[in-house]
């Protein structure tokens, strides 16, 4: 899964927006209320040109743009573009859906279980769902190491179990070691010959950190692992799915 590509981009489109509180203050017009009844979340509404509302909604987890038009009945869905050619859509989603969605996710992930490689004072936070099974998770851990031996960057650990039979039982180990990151930098350094087992069983508190884990996981629509989350220069959230490629890294995890 890849995050909206508004949530990649600074935009300044000069429209003005109205704060998302005023959506709530008033009834919603009866024809936006229809859109809501399918399943759509107003998250504000802000200035439109020609006498129609604008309306930020969220749907499936994606911004959505809807114009109300002047008479009030009808309900334009999609990009609106000035005659410049600027889509008057994109600040609007940005600030009143993505921003806050991506806010959101990333506290999300702050508060699943995760299992911390690297030093807690790092400058640089990364967090990914890792599968002890995943070669590829395993790839991205030998790819970081410069950046976390050197302090710059902690990777934090979400453990899943999605590959194979064992691998719930094999993240439950981990989770449930007296030393969760020694444990994990253990796991990870032997690679192939890693020598963990799985817990023959899970206790219920380790069951319920696997399973909010995973729910997490299939709320993100997130299939494989390993799926990489971060903020990037410019402090937005970003998404990359499976190892990364060599020119990837310095955007994932900072400077060397």
């Amino acid at each position: 899964m890849k995050m909206p590509a508004a949530l990649a981009f600074s935009l300044a489109l000069g429209l003005g927006l109205l704060p998302t509180y005023a959506v709530h203050a008033e009834t919603l017009p009866e024809a936006i209320q229809k859109i809501e009844a399918k399943g759509a979340t107003i998250k504000g509404e802000f200035a439109a040109p020609n006498g129609m509302r604008g309306f930020a909604a969220e749907y499936q987890n994606r911004g959505m743009a809807l114009y109300l038009t002047p008479d009030g009945k009808h309900v334009l869905v999609g990009s609106l573009f000035d005659e410049q050619g600027k889509d008057l859509s994109l600040e609007p989603l940005e600030k009143l859906v993505y921003a806050p969605m991506a806010k959101a996710i990333w506290a999300k992930l702050d508060k699943t279980s995760w299992i911390a490689d690297g030093k807690a004072d790092a400058p640089r936070i990364v967090y990914m769902f890792s599968d002890p099974n995943c070669p590829y998770c395993n790839l991205f851990w030998q790819q970081a190491r410069p950046w976390v031996e050197s302090g710059k960057v902690q990777l934090r650990h979400i453990m899943v179990g999605i590959i194979r039979e064992d691998s719930p039982a094999k993240s439950a180990a981990l989770l449930a070691s007296k030393d969760p990151q020694n444990a994990l930098q253990q796991h990870e350094k032997a690679g192939k010959a890693s020598t963990l087992k799985g817990l023959a069983s899970i206790p219920a508190d380790v069951q319920a950190k696997l399973d909010a884990n995973m729910a997490l996981m299939d709320e993100l629509g997130l299939s494989a692992t390993p799926a990489i989350f971060y903020l990037d220069d410019n402090q937005q959230l970003q998404q990359q799915q499976g190892a990364p490629a060599p020119e990837m890294l310095g955007k994932i995890l900072g400077k060397r």
